[in-house]
């Protein structure tokens, strides 16, 4: 059996950025209220933890994390490399990752004078399926966001998430449930398993209950 604070975990947080001009940005909603949590229970236990957080995101309030802030998803890839390359276990990826990125930055601030102005998206790496290529006998718990899918959508998100990027569990939820502040989720594994838990607190902790049956 590991001692816990010999097992390294890596928690992505928050949202991401992508900048339209040297001013302007678009990102996505997320305030990492839950993976700010997990990193603080993950803690409490005694695990090792590195905390990846967009801009903006709430933190984790326990000593001795270590904290890297980024904005961009090729920040965010960056950073988590570099850590997977460092010896870490398991990987917590909560960051809500941005799907589309201005084509082009335009330096400079675009003049406010323009009755219209057509921005070009591309995609973005999806970084979940990097994972394992880096590490491919890492802990992984992805997660998936949809709304108004009822469970047996998001039991077939989940299963879907957990084939192509080879996650060992997937936390589903429903943003409709989040907004309304009503945060239910189902923690799904890679061998049929399902926990359901109601509320921040409850899912961070079957989060951590699932990594410490795995690793410990």
């Amino acid at each position: 059996m590991k001692k816990k604070n010999s097992i390294k975990v890596v928690v992505t947080s928050g949202p991401t950025r992508a900048y339209i001009d040297s001013i302007r940005f678009i990102s996505n909603y997320s305030t990492g209220a839950l993976g700010s949590l997990t990193a603080d229970k993950l803690a409490r236990e005694g695990f090792e933890v590195s905390f990846i957080y967009g801009k903006g995101s709430l933190l984790p309030k326990s000593r001795g994390i270590k904290a890297v802030e980024i904005e961009t998803v090729a920040e965010l890839l960056k950073a988590l490399k570099k850590e997977l390359r460092s010896g870490a276990s398991a990987v917590i990826h909560a960051m809500a990752v941005l799907d589309y990125e201005p084509e082009k930055v335009i330096k400079g601030k675009v003049k406010s004078d323009r009755k219209f102005w057509a921005v070009r998206f591309k995609r973005t790496p999806k970084v979940i399926n990097e994972i394992k290529k880096v590490s491919p006998g890492i802990l992984l718990v992805g997660f998936k966001l949809e709304h108004g899918k009822g469970i047996s959508g998001l039991r077939k998100s989940a299963e879907g998430l957990l084939k192509k990027s080879g996650a060992d569990f997937v936390v589903a939820n429903d943003y409709g449930q989040i907004r309304k502040g009503n945060h239910k989720a189902v923690v799904f594994g890679l061998d049929g398993s399902r926990v359901p838990a109601s509320g921040k607190e409850n899912i961070a902790e079957a989060i951590v209950d699932c990594l410490k049956e795995r690793l410990c």
